[in-house]
């Protein structure tokens, strides 16, 4: 094994135990988007949101990316915390390599946000979601590169502010317009045209829309390949800065 796969390995056991410890972490994180499932979704029901697919297949792919954003967002709060312990000062004397620092945080939050909206899938199952297994897979995939994208980002911040109080407004100023204008709780086609069309520059539009496709079992459509283009470009993207971040903190 290399000595990055096993430095990898080594911090994402790490984390992972941690998390198994904290019963209420794995499952605080998917109350936000349960409750619009429960309280939100019925008001939805039989409502004509999309030409294609049911009131349900349009929320709970919004739903499930609204928990990668707003979870892995805030990830990096724990960084903030690790800085005031004096984590971080230990592990710049270590050999482990600067990348697993990154890599093994965030395949520990890819893990965990996968596991909510596993539940959050099964409860809209129960509600009466109806989709295909591979368009629910495709869901999961995209859940975890998204929280892959969005904690890499959110530890490189959070290594570069002192305080929560400077990290938190950062946050809520980029996560809320996100959610708004990518479309996450109903399509933007529903909105104004010049909404639309600004919702275009928001890269997670085109996430929620791929998600969207292959819940009515449209896995070969533009919107799945432009997703999925995206989504890869901002996982590449996020994953540079968050390394170059670790590794200027670690010199």
């Amino acid at each position: 094994m290399s000595p990055l796969l096993s430095d990898t390995a080594l911090v994402f056991g790490r984390y992972a135990r941690q998390t198994l410890r904290s019963k209420l972490q794995m499952l605080f994180g998917v109350l936000m988007p349960l409750l619009y499932l429960l309280f939100f979704g019925p008001l939805l029901t039989g409502l004509p949101l999309s030409s294609a697919g049911s009131s349900w297949q349009v929320l709970v792919p919004g739903l499930l990316l609204q928990l990668g954003l707003f979870g892995a967002s805030f990830c990096g709060f724990g960084i903030i915390v690790e800085k005031q312990y004096g984590v971080v000062e230990r592990m710049r004397v270590t050999a482990v390599s600067r990348s697993a620092l990154l890599l093994g945080r965030v395949l520990r939050d890819a893990v965990l946000f996968v596991f909510q909206a596993v539940l959050l899938v099964l409860a809209a199952l129960v509600l009466g979601l109806r989709a295909p297994l591979p368009g629910i897979l495709i869901g999961f995939a995209f859940v975890a590169v998204l929280t892959v994208s969005l904690a890499s980002l959110s530890y490189a911040l959070a290594l570069k502010v002192n305080a929560p109080q400077e990290f938190g407004p950062v946050i809520n100023s980029v996560t809320m317009p996100s959610m708004l204008l990518s479309g996450l709780m109903l399509p933007m086609t529903l909105g104004p045209a010049w909404l639309d069309v600004l919702s275009h520059v928001m890269p997670f539009r085109y996430l929620v829309d791929a998600v969207r496709a292959a819940f009515v079992g449209d896995y070969a459509s533009s919107a799945v390949l432009y997703g999925t283009l995206v989504a890869l470009a901002l996982t590449a993207l996020s994953l540079a800065l968050g390394t170059r971040a670790f590794r200027k903190a670690a010199a």
